[in-house]
């Protein structure tokens, strides 16, 4: 028997109801994160000394800039988790594809969808898309921190189980027994601890070895989000794949050579 079994904390994912209208949590997050890293990103373009010669966006390109990831982050997101983790299902009932409110994204789908809308921004306002990709990783961390608060609000992917652990939680959707928070796991690694490790190596660099930064989030969210793994339930519909190594743990190693082919890359040129 645990030391002690935390239960968990019963939250509305309903934040403002008013009449039909209902906001939750879960899309309070999304506009947060994105907000907040809007916000960073106004900052870190003002910042002259970080870009030397290399071109940046002006502060008023950005609102355009958010719009082309928030876009390619949602569809990105959602596509990501009906191909990667529960096709079958969402192919019985196509129609529930559009209910993103019931939790159901996809971070690395939610990645490719960006990639593609910094492209396209990139191309649109002639920016190196290299340079355009450091600076999204640089503000990134701020919106998946609230996006893991969303996941523990939700209650949903909860950890495995950890009878023995002192601070396991009991999870309403998931039995009884004691698990591991694993989503305030994710929330701390993928969240605080990643952005400080992005921002130590900024102010060593800067912006100024396009693809650089871009590739520090891609290897340290990567061994972030695998060390996450160990501690996470896999998806009930897939559950362990090849070698015990889950769904998130195997999307995550293209993800790390890709980061380092860019830390290769940017190190080379410069």
């Amino acid at each position: 028997m645990p030391f002690l079994a935390i239960p968990f904390p019963v939250i509305d994912p309903v934040a403002i109801s008013i009449g039909p209208l209902a906001l939750r949590w879960y899309g309070l997050a999304y506009v947060a994160g994105l907000l907040g890293g809007w916000l960073y990103a106004r900052w870190l373009v003002q910042r002259e000394a970080m870009w030397g010669s290399v071109a940046r966006p002006k502060p008023v390109e950005l609102d355009d800039m958010l719009v082309w990831v928030a876009v390619g982050v949602v569809l990105g997101g959602r596509l990501g988790y009906v191909l990667f983790y529960d096709f079958a299902s969402y192919a019985q009932d196509p129609m529930q594809i559009l209910a993103i409110w019931r939790g159901g994204m996809s971070f690395h789908g939610g990645l490719l969808g960006a990639i593609l809308g910094l492209t396209l921004f990139g191309q649109r306002r002639g920016y190196n898309p290299l340079s355009i990709y450091d600076l999204a990783a640089a503000v990134v961390p701020i919106g998946l921190f609230f996006g893991r608060i969303a996941n523990f609000i939700n209650g949903e992917l909860w950890g495995r189980i950890a009878p023995d652990f002192a601070y396991a939680m009991v999870f309403p959707t998931a039995g009884p027994v004691p698990r591991h928070p694993s989503q305030l796991y994710q929330a701390a690694l993928e969240g605080p601890v990643l952005f400080v490790l992005i921002t130590l190596v900024l102010s060593r660099t800067g912006f100024h070895r396009p693809g650089l930064i871009a590739g520090v989030f891609g290897v340290c969210y990567a061994a972030a989000r695998i060390f996450a793994e160990f501690f996470r339930e896999p998806d009930p519909q897939l559950g362990f794949l090849y070698g015990g190594l889950t769904m998130g743990m195997l999307l995550s190693l293209p993800m790390a050579a890709a980061g380092l082919w860019l830390i290769w890359r940017a190190r080379r040129a410069g």
